[in-house]
């Protein structure tokens, strides 16, 4: 008889014990879970700072004259020039609301889209046009790559623009390009900002 109460403690201690083991395992088990979802929200909110609108003035002025365009290209290039020097402004401005160095970028892009303006029967603007579209374009694209990661789709739109200008090609006879690579700018540059 005593055995037999023997084993029954020893049973009830056994249940006892694997009961209190599966409820530690199960504490342990939830606070893992609620670790997990306190690191996806940590995530979330790194990916939110990234997609932080700016409301940079000089980014809404660049996006405002590109938007009241109603065919301003001319054979002096003023409008171009001018589209050119307000959307390195608005670039700049960009890189330096997010910590993003490219001065030197810029000086090259202004001394380009200030050529155009030189001599108005001279051949090479687009060629002037491009170079200057082509550092802008990469310039939009580093900002990008550093800080808004989700809006590669936009920032290689830019870029396959910016290509899209044909240095051979006279400007006025390519002003659908030079008027979609302006586009494609201000659409990156209005979601960035």
């Amino acid at each position: 008889m005593e055995n037999i109460q023997n084993k029954a403690k020893n049973t009830e201690w056994f249940k006892s014990l694997s009961g209190l083991t599966f409820l530690l395992v199960l504490v342990a088990l939830i606070g893992c879970s609620e670790k997990k979802k306190e690191e996806k929200t940590e995530e979330v909110k790194t990916t939110d700072v990234m997609e932080v609108k700016e409301n940079n003035s000089t980014v809404a002025e660049y996006i405002t004259f590109v938007s009241n365009d109603k065919d301003k290209m001319a054979l002096d290039h003023a409008y171009t020039n001018e589209a050119l020097l307000k959307l390195t402004s608005a670039i700049d401005a960009m890189a330096g609301e997010v910590g993003f160095d490219i001065k030197a970028d810029m000086d090259q892009a202004k001394e380009s889209a200030n050529k155009i303006t030189e001599n108005p029967f001279e051949t090479s603007h687009a060629d002037e046009i491009r170079k200057s579209a082509d550092i802008l374009a990469r310039a939009l694209e580093n900002i990008q790559v550093a800080k808004y990661p989700g809006l590669s789709n936009e920032a290689a739109e830019v870029k396959s623009a910016a290509m899209g200008i044909d240095p051979k090609i006279l400007t006025l006879d390519q002003k659908d390009a030079v008027k979609t690579f302006f586009a494609k700018c201000s659409d990156l540059l209005g979601k960035m900002n």
